[in-house]
């Protein structure tokens, strides 16, 4: 409890007890007493009656000063919520009017640390708020927007089910004004944690962080007819840094960690960016989502009638868009949409960031809008700051483990309608960005930090990191080709052309579009291959997807690199956010919008929970992918180790320049297998895999939700795994080039050698447990239901899987000999999956599966006896079959333990 709310309590406390002790009017004011006379009782009471009044008429000194007394010499900032500010004492006025009113209240983060998640300019949590007076406090509320009703006895139900939350509370400052009847709050009462920041501290190091609010300030105020904004400097601080561990901790044990980028890690300042916005008295017309189509929503449980089996709306996120001139075929808007490029922004990359906002007029356009979205430039003398709620925005930031931008957005949570929008882009293709992944590969390290505050985490974008990643490859690879001079202009240009990409999807999102996974396997690889195809379409049917960069393979012609243009799948979504419709038209002409997916393959649509790759989310569509690209992912992770293994070839041929990044070898090596990261799991994708596809009740489609993938795709897919990533020969080196990949010695902190067998099974191990998955399992076990008793004859089976798998990597039980480092870790990881899932399961397999994974394992033990017993072998391989073979002998023996 702060200091001011415990005396404002103690004052009201001891008021209402004083009240209490009072008579009322029609008490006597003096009690009978029996043991005086009639006449002395007679006597006392006039002087008891002066007495009260006397005490009336003095003031009470719990009470508010005057409105004048408090803002005596100080200055007003006249507007939304108007503020006073009088040397560092700061007001905020409250009218009358706004009590009891909703708006807008966002939290974004303009400065930080600049590592493990905590950036500068960054778009916080927003809340439809309202302040609410109890008493001589002011309350910040959060109001519960999730459920509603509308009839008077349901309204009253929902109120009494589901809270509102407390925000934030300050005692009344001042009585009210003698005309406004406004009243004054020390807005000292929101230097708070709205944001909840502690917690990402505490997330990213594991350290308990604490506000200081004696060290924390507001800096400045920005006021205006329908915003209020305050910047402040929250400073955050622990008294003591722990010690190291003295025992290594148990595994997936979270160990504290100390921030590198301070001066001194026991403090660090954070700015907030607080923003009142007025929202209109009559919300925005809303728009309800289609399945088919990918947008953001606002999500609104109705319970005003209990005969909606699903009663909740699912609000489109979108702008308010309205024709200047609704009867013509192409109009202005009454209010464009404003993206204001931050003064923090370099130079040399805003045009590339004004082409990507603006390349989304031409799909406004085509629905009858000209010049839709305008971008302006902020001056390097403005007093706004852009993370405000009235300033859509892109910014530039940096940090020292930095690789992600993000798209978010502000919305009123009554109608979907969006206010706000900042996007956020790292300085992820300028100095340090490659250096900062080079280790990635083969390590240990945690995935990128996520903000635990931000609106829409599930659907978190981190197209920029991976971006990025995809640009050290290209670059690298076209370098060692000799096409392009990775610190020449055509790297620059081709640097912007990868910012305009990046920033063409970022703005997709501020205008409500989710990701679109599938949207990269709409054009054939023909198609890619035709410079002036992908010129005018690009290479993908969206910008959503999270689109690899289409290189050519020795011998193909090289079409554009990346996207250049928004695809159709984005002209469709944005028709059906933001086409003006008349409300008695609207929900058939939408449900015409949205069939067209069905008989054109260029709006296909899958989103985040359709690829996989989430918290209980695996994805079983070997077409719903992030970084793939082509109609056929599987030539294209083909593709993929042959562009990588081409790198390997050229950067191993290649000789060291005096004066040359001393990493760049094994960057360059790195990279290649960095190419490869999600290839094997994406294959191992179609072993047990089911083509989906969006339909809805009465929908125009006749595709089944769900279609096995062909056996013969399934065995495809196996055989390369088999004679691609799991082949020792596909990552063969020289050991003089190995020899030769030096660390900067001018890092303290230096790299050790680079193990190839520690990078090769990182690949293998995603596609085992893929392969050996419970989920996996489960649909092959299920395939024969979902086809014909004549197509069931050619499926692919379990079992199959099972004896294809161990087979591909046990092929060396038949010839003796030596076993490759390489394979001998493949094998031990199989013997491990096989161990823990016949002995120690959290999820566990099918019973089926389990029966069949247990033959498989026995007859696995019986083959490694013969081999022992028969062949001879080198005393590595021995060793390791011996060590294998007693592993399988525990687990075939065990009871199994669930955990």
């Amino acid at each position: 409890m702060s200091p001011t709310f415990r005396v404002a309590a103690l004052s009201s406390l001891a008021a209402a007890l004083a009240a209490c002790a009072t008579p009322g009017p029609s008490a006597p004011t003096v009690a009978a007493d029996a043991t005086k006379p009639a006449a002395a009782q007679a006597a006392a009471a006039p002087a008891s009656a002066a007495s009260g009044a006397a005490a009336a008429a003095r003031p009470d000194p719990a009470a508010p000063k005057p409105f004048a007394e408090v803002i005596k010499d100080a200055k007003q900032q006249p507007g939304f919520f108007p503020v006073w500010r009088k040397d560092e004492k700061v007001w905020l006025e409250i009218p009358a009017e706004r009590l009891d009113k909703p708006f807008l209240l966002s939290a974004s983060v303009s400065e930080s640390i600049g590592e493990r998640g905590l950036y500068g300019s960054q778009m916080g949590p927003s809340w439809l708020a309202t302040f609410r007076r109890v008493g001589n406090q002011i309350q910040l509320i959060a109001l519960n927007t999730e459920y509603t009703a509308t009839t008077p006895a349901m309204k009253a139900t929902v109120a009494q089910a589901f809270s509102d939350s407390l925000l934030a509370a300050g005692a009344v400052a001042s009585a009210p004004h003698p005309e406004r009847k406004s009243v004054l709050v020390d807005a000292n009462f929101l230097l708070a944690d709205l944001p909840n920041y502690a917690m990402a501290i505490e997330q990213a190091f594991r350290l308990n962080y604490g506000l200081d609010r004696a060290n924390s300030a507001i800096e400045k105020a920005r006021v205006s007819d329908d915003m209020t904004t305050l910047n402040l400097r929250m400073h955050f601080a622990t008294p003591r840094l722990p010690l190291p561990p003295i025992a290594p901790p148990p595994p997936n044990t979270p160990v504290p960690t100390i921030p590198k980028t301070l001066p001194d890690a026991r403090s660090m300042f954070v700015g907030y960016v607080y923003s009142f916005t007025k929202l209109p008295d009559a919300p925005m017309a809303s728009r309800d989502t289609d399945p088919r189509v990918g947008h953001f929503f606002d999500t609104v449980t109705d319970l005003t009638t209990d005969l909606l089996p699903n009663p909740k709306r699912y609000l489109v996120n979108r702008w308010r868009l309205e024709k200047a001139d609704p009867a013509a075929a192409l109009s202005e808007p009454r209010q464009p949409i404003v993206f204001w490029l931050d003064k923090n922004i370099p130079e040399i990359y805003r045009p590339a960031v004004s082409e990507g906002i603006l390349e989304w007029n031409k799909a406004f356009e085509r629905i009858g809008f000209k010049n839709a979205i305008v971008v302006k430039q902020q001056a390097d003398d403005a007093d706004f700051d852009t993370l405000d709620a009235r300033h859509a925005s892109v910014r530039w930031f940096v940090g020292s483990d930095v690789g992600f931008a993000r798209g978010p957005s502000h919305t009123d949570p009554r109608s979907g309608e969006i206010i706000d929008a900042d996007i956020a882009m790292s300085d992820v293709f300028g100095r340090g960005a490659r250096r900062f992944r080079v280790e990635s590969v083969g390590s240990s390290s945690a995935a990128p930090f996520a903000l635990p505050f931000a609106k829409g985490a599930e659907q978190a974008c981190d197209y920029a990191d991976q971006a990025a990643r995809e640009l050290d490859f290209a670059l690298d690879l076209l370098d060692a080709r000799g096409e392009l001079a990775t610190d020449g202009p055509e790297a620059e240009a081709f640097a912007k052309s990868v910012v305009r990409d990046t920033i063409m999807h970022e703005v997709g999102h501020t205008l409500g579009l989710t990701h679109n996974f599938r949207a990269s396997t709409v054009y054939t690889r023909a198609q890619l291959q035709d410079k002036d195809f992908t010129e005018k379409n690009g290479i993908s049917g969206s910008v959503m997807d999270y689109n690899a960069y289409n290189i050519a393979a020795a011998g193909e012609r090289q079409g554009s690199f990346n996207n250049t243009t928004i695809g159709p799948y984005d002209y469709w979504a944005i028709e059906y956010a933001y086409k003006p419709i008349a409300p008695g038209e609207e929900k058939a002409e939408l449900a015409r919008i949205a069939g067209r997916s069905a008989s054109d393959p260029l709006l296909a649509f899958a989103n985040d929970p359709d690829a996989g790759g989430g918290p209980g989310s695996e994805g079983i569509d070997p077409l719903v992918n992030r970084f793939d690209l082509g109609d056929d992912p599987l030539a294209y992770y083909r593709k993929r180790l042959q562009l990588s293994r081409e790198l390997w070839q050229r950067v191993q041929e290649r000789s060291p320049q005096p004066g040359e990044d001393p990493i760049r070898q094994r960057r360059v090596l790195l990279d290649g297998f960095r190419a490869l990261r999600d290839s094997p799991a994406l294959v191992a994708k179609y072993v047990g895999g089911m083509y989906t596809a969006r339909t809805v009740p009465g929908g125009a489609s006749k595709t089944p939700a769900f279609v096995p993938v062909e056996p013969a795709k399934q065995r495809a897919a196996l055989q390369f795994l088999a004679s691609g990533l799991f082949s020792a020969d596909s990552f063969r080196f020289k050991p003089e080039f190995l020899a030769s990949l030096t660390p900067d010695y001018r890092e303290w902190e230096r790299a050790g050698l680079v193990s190839i067998p520690a990078a090769v099974l990182q690949l293998q191990g995603a596609a085992l447990d893929r392969l050996m998955s419970p989920g996996t399992a489960s649909r092959l076990l299920d395939l024969p239901l979902y086809v014909s008793e004549k197509e069931r004859r050619g499926l692919i089976s379990l079992n199959e899987v099972y004896a294809t798998l161990q087979g591909a990597v046990w092929s060396e039980l038949k010839r003796g000999g030596e076993i490759d480092r390489m394979r001998r870790n493949l094998q031990r990881e199989h013997v491990r999956r096989m161990q823990g899932l016949l002995v120690r399961v959290s999820t566990p397999l099918p019973a089926d599966a389990q029966s069949l994974l247990r033959a498989n394992a026995t007859a696995l033990r019986d083959e490694l006896r013969q081999a022992l017993a028969r062949q001879r072998w080198d005393a590595d391989a021995r060793a390791h079959l011996q060590e294998s073979l007693a592993l399988l002998e525990q687990a075939l023996t065990a009871a199994m333990v669930r955990s």
